[in-house]
């Protein structure tokens, strides 16, 4: 096999070559690690001859669609669309009919010779035109359809994206507000109420206690659908579908019919109290024993519901039922794979994802699953009714938010993908590549680089199904918030792709269509008024960067990553405003872990660290980069002289802990995060990148309750002050 027959499958399908690694070094993919990506593709790589043949085939399925499956346009820019026709036709009159997404339509016919010709070529030994439509009427934003006709018989059809020219600004923010909040888990949170998990209600209390503080925002982990049958796949990145909710995040006693005897029965029996508890008092989630409780409340709960509402003409009924609607096959597909499993599990078999259900059941569209889902209705509809209640209790926390007069609201987290075994991939198996995963080449969170267990999406299918997929992620993500933020927002432009087996330091980068995808991006953001982040972490390529700010995404800046050459901290002040800054995020150190390195220890312990120079190099690192924040703290005056300018003396303080925030208030990005733990002076981080079962990840609850944290003078204090020095870089 010649490299320049495989260079051209390379190229065609988007694997990039060279790249710019997280230290600025120039770094190269293998020739075996762009053939196993190609593999990975679905393609065969065994000889010349092959790849050539599925060359020519991927070239003739084009010319042999008069349309594009999408096409994506920005509002300002004319609209073209593309048309391809064999020249047996060309002199032929054809029609034209876009139906606008309100349902108006508007038509025209033309003549193709009479267009301007793209390009030409030749399949079958016949040749093809391409040619440029001009459409001369200006179209709304929205998501549109094109079908072309030749004497009356519809020929081909497409989807025709209009978007903004950037995403949503709201109103504060545009206005030069400068606004601060909170970034939680939301399952960290403990509460006098909650069932030993963070809960909705306890969202909306939070909510309420830091608007009053002057707070513009809570940030939340991202709430996905896990896995109600496999409690402890609890990865809020690893989830089962990301267009639906965490049933564990509902309060049940919010629910109505929680007050029925027979839900009564069982909370208020002795062993449900114990283990209640337990639950509640202990220092991290115990997924098994939450679900165990919430489901044994959940059941009757919704038996009551089901006779007294679900089965009668009921205002309950028409509301359940038009969230069905809406939810149409995803929502179906959820709630059947969750019925499945939980089948599986009660037999007493192997149930952690589809690629071990029975092979009749391990395809969403086989005639076997529908026959389970008519079997088990009454079952199928229990887990909607869960993503039901989810909804509206989340909208309650959003309304809490609207109600306090919070500049942004709550900010919602979109995970980068679903774990293998999911939901989502389970009912569009053809989108997703299994025999590879999402990660990240070696960078300063992961120095052996990461391998996150998340197949991607392939981008020539995501084309194929006019990004269908994509514009349902961004929307249902959007609702019921007051932004996004986009985990790994690089992946709009590229995904590191680590093929089964390998090491995540030999993958190779996939380009995805960036420019559509950020259109449909500011689209949905204008349609939920949702102001969007983008987490750029770690290997970003400049050419995103600028991409990125001129489509109104908001970058974020980290203090512990913003250092010049010669070591010193860049002032806050000196931030994007298009931005948000941060001190820590879940993926790194607590503040008082970052100080006294409890993150190196626990890095060697785990294996993280398996070089003794390297790990003494990182400490020696570490050490020069706190006597820098020490500078960059005096020299702003944002600490006296009763914490020693040299780092030999200086411990982590209660002073030098709020100093730190504080600092960071005066700073120019619009927003400002920050990390409800070290607000509480925590230790112990919620996640260590390159982990799985080494460490409690996903699990670590807050010290203290939410009853008690806005209680405390020192905490107030502290928010004081923080909302003074966000006013004060607001002039």
């Amino acid at each position: 096999m010649t490299n320049q027959v495989l260079q051209k499958l390379v190229e065609m399908r988007g694997v990039e070559t060279h790249y710019v690694d997280a230290w600025g070094n120039p770094a190269t993919i293998s020739e075996s690690s762009k053939a196993k990506l190609l593999q990975a593709l679905g393609y065969d790589i065994s000889s010349d001859a092959a790849i050539s043949a599925q060359l020519d085939n991927e070239i003739a399925e084009i010319w042999q669609q008069p349309l594009d499956p999408v096409q994506v346009i920005r509002q300002d820019n004319p609209v073209m669309i593309r048309l391809r026709l064999p020249i047996s036709l060309v002199n032929d009159t054809f029609s034209l009919l876009i139906t606008l997404e309100d349902g108006k339509q508007m038509s025209s016919e033309f003549v193709p010779v009479e267009q301007s010709l793209l390009n030409v070529g030749e399949l079958n030994e016949q040749e093809f035109h391409e040619y440029v439509l001009d459409i001369e009427e200006r179209l709304p934003l929205g998501y549109h359809d094109v079908t072309l006709g030749l004497d009356d018989e519809a020929l081909a059809s497409m989807r025709l994206i209009i978007a903004p020219e950037a995403c949503y600004q709201p109103e504060t923010v545009a206005s030069g507000k400068k606004e601060w909040g909170l970034s939680v888990q939301l399952y960290c949170l403990r509460s006098e109420n909650n069932w030993g998990i963070g809960d909705f209600s306890d969202l909306a209390k939070l909510v309420n206690q830091a608007a009053a503080q002057g707070a513009g925002f809570i940030g939340l982990n991202p709430i996905h659908a896990l896995y109600p049958a496999n409690p402890d796949a609890c990865s809020p990145y690893g989830p089962s579908s990301r267009r639906w909710l965490n049933y564990l995040y509902i309060d049940v006693s919010a629910i109505e019919c929680f007050d029925d005897e027979s839900v009564q029965a069982v909370i208020n029996s002795e062993t449900f109290q114990q283990q209640l508890q337990r639950a509640k008092s202990i220092d991290y989630v115990d997924y098994a024993a939450v679900t165990a409780l919430k489901m044994q409340a959940l059941k009757p709960l919704f038996d009551t519901y089901y006779d007294r509402y679900l089965k009668k003409n009921t205002r309950q009924n028409k509301a359940f039922k038009a969230f069905v609607e809406e939810g149409g096959e995803s929502l179906a597909m959820l709630a059947t794979f969750d019925a499945i499993q939980e089948h599986l599990q009660d037999a007493g078999k192997e149930a952690w994802g589809w690629p071990v259900f029975p092979e009749e059941w391990r395809d969403f569209q086989s005639p076997q699953v529908a026959a389970f889902a008519k079997k088990h209705a009454k079952r199928v509809k229990f887990y909607m009714f869960l993503q039901w209640q989810a909804s509206l209790q989340l909208e309650m926390a959003n309304q809490a938010a609207v109600d306090a007069g919070m500049g942004i609201g709550i900010y919602r987290d979109l995970a980068v993908g679903v774990s293998e075994g999911s939901a989502e991939i389970w009912g569009n198996k053809s989108l997703y590549c299994t025999d590879a995963s999402v990660g990240a080449p070696p960078d300063i969170l992961g120095p052996l680089g990461q391998n996150w267990g998340l197949p991607p999406m392939d981008p020539a299918k995501l084309y194929q199904q006019a990004y269908q997929p994509i514009i349902d992620l961004f929307s249902t993500n959007m609702k019921s918030s007051g932004a996004l933020r986009i985990d790994h927002v690089m992946g709009l432009l590229r995904l590191w792709w680590v093929v089964k087996g390998d090491h995540a330091r030999d993958g190779g980068y996939l380009y995805y269509p960036v420019d559509d995808l950020l259109a449909i991006l500011a689209l949905e953001s204008h349609r939920h008024e949702a102001l969007v982040i983008g987490e750029d972490l770690g290997t970003v390529p400049d050419e995103i960067k600028q991409k990125l700010a001129d489509n109104g995404v908001y970058s974020y800046r980290v203090f512990f990553f913003e250092q010049a050459e010669d070591g010193g901290y860049f002032s806050p002040a000196h931030y994007p405003e298009q931005s948000m800054a941060t001190l820590t995020t879940h993926d790194m150190p607590t503040l008082i872990g970052y100080w006294h390195c409890l993150d190196l220890e626990l890095g060697k312990e785990l294996g993280l660290y398996t070089d003794e120079d390297v790990l003494q190099t990182l400490y020696a690192s570490r050490h020069e980069d706190k006597q820098a924040i020490l500078d960059t703290l005096h020299g702003h005056q944002m600490i006296g002289d009763e914490i020693s300018r040299d780092v030999n003396y200086v411990a982590m303080s209660r002073g030098l802990n709020q100093a730190m925030q504080v600092h960071m208030a005066h700073g120019s990005s619009a927003l400002l995060s920050l990390q409800l733990e070290d607000w509480l002076e925590m230790d112990k981080p919620v996640n260590i990148p390159g982990t799985f079962m080494e460490y409690p990840n996903w699990r670590r609850k807050l010290s203290r309750n939410l009853e008690d944290i806005f209680s405390d003078e020192t905490i107030v204090s502290l928010a004081n002050r923080i909302q003074a020095g966000r006013q004060q870089a607001s002039r």
